[in-house]
C-alpha cells in the first residue's frame, strides 16, 4: 500500500495520463471517461490526500468499510458500490451512494427497491453481466439480460444506467478485449429495446491490468486501485 503523498501523485497522474492516451487512440475524449478509485483497504487519510489531488469518486466493495469511511472522510465525493451486494446489507445504504454497480439478481433488486422508498431515493445501478461465462464471476448471463433489465424495470426506485463486468484476470489484457467489446455489444442492443426507466449511459469495465483496452472498447468508467494506491497488503 502507498505511503507517500508524492508517490499517490504520481501514480494518479500517470493514470490519468493513461487514459487520456487510450481515449484519443480510439477517438474519443478524455472527458468521457470517469475515475473510480478502488479504495478496499485503502485508508482513510489516504483517500482524504487522493480526493485532495483531484480524485473525486471512490469504489468501495464492502458496505460496512463505505459506511465507516463515508462518516469520517468529510468530503464532497461520489461513492460507487462496486462488489456484490448482500441483501441484508441494502438496508445500511444511504444518499451518500451515487452508483451501484453489482446488481447481478431480482432479489437484491427488490430489496434495493424497498430501501429505496424507506429513504426516498431512486438508487442509480448498473447491471452486472457475467460475460466470460466464469463460475467464479458474479452477474447475470448475457442470453438472460433482456428479461433481467425489463423485470427491474418496472421498479420505481431503481434507475439502471448501464452495464458492468469482470473479465479474467490475465497479464496480457488483449486477452479479454473481447469481453469488454462484447459488453458494448449487449448495451447497444438494450437501448435498442427502448425500454421505458434504463438508459446504458454508463460501460464500467477495466481495471488497473486492463483499463487501457476496456477504454479502447468503449468503457465510460474504469475501477481502478492499485495503479493509484499501491499493491494490497
Amino acid at each position: 500500500m502507498i505511503r507517500e503523498n508524492s508517490q499517490l501523485k504520481e501514480n494518479l497522474e500517470s493514470v490519468k495520463g493513461r487514459i487520456r492516451d487510450a481515449a484519443i487512440r480510439a477517438g474519443r475524449s478524455p472527458d468521457d471517461v470517469l475515475l473510480v478509485g478502488v479504495t478496499k483497504t485503502v485508508r482513510p487519510d489516504i483517500m482524504r490526500n487522493a480526493y485532495d489531488l483531484g480524485l473525486g469518486d471512490f469504489g468501495e466493495n464492502r458496505v460496512q468499510e463505505f459506511i465507516r469511511k463515508a462518516d469520517i472522510i468529510n468530503r464532497e465525493c461520489r461513492w460507487h458500490f462496486i462488489g456484490r451486494l448482500q441483501t441484508n446489507k441494502v438496508k445500511y445504504l444511504d444518499h451518500r451512494v451515487s452508483l451501484i454497480h453489482s446488481l447481478d439478481r431480482e432479489e437484491l433488486a427488490r430489496a434495493l427497491q424497498a430501501r429505496g422508498e424507506r429513504i426516498g431515493k431512486v438508487w442509480d445501478v448498473l447491471v452486472q453481466v457475467n460475460v466470460s461465462g466464469e463460475d467464479t464471476k458474479a452477474g447475470v448471463p448475457p442470453k438472460d439480460l433482456k428479461d433481467f433489465v425489463r423485470a427491474v424495470a418496472k421498479l420505481g426506485n431503481i434507475q439502471i444506467k448501464g452495464l458492468m463486468t469482470i473479465p479474467p484476470y490475465t497479464e496480457d489484457p488483449e486477452e479479454v478485449r473481447w469481453v469488454f467489446r462484447e459488453l458494448r455489444k449487449l448495451a447497444v442492443d438494450m437501448q435498442r429495446e427502448r425500454i421505458e426507466n434504463i438508459n446504458m449511459e454508463f460501460l464500467s469495465m477495466g481495471m488497473s491490468n486492463d483499463f487501457e483496452v476496456a477504454i479502447e472498447e468503449g468503457a465510460s468508467i474504469v475501477r481502478v486501485g492499485s495503479a493509484i494506491f499501491g499493491e494490497r497488503v
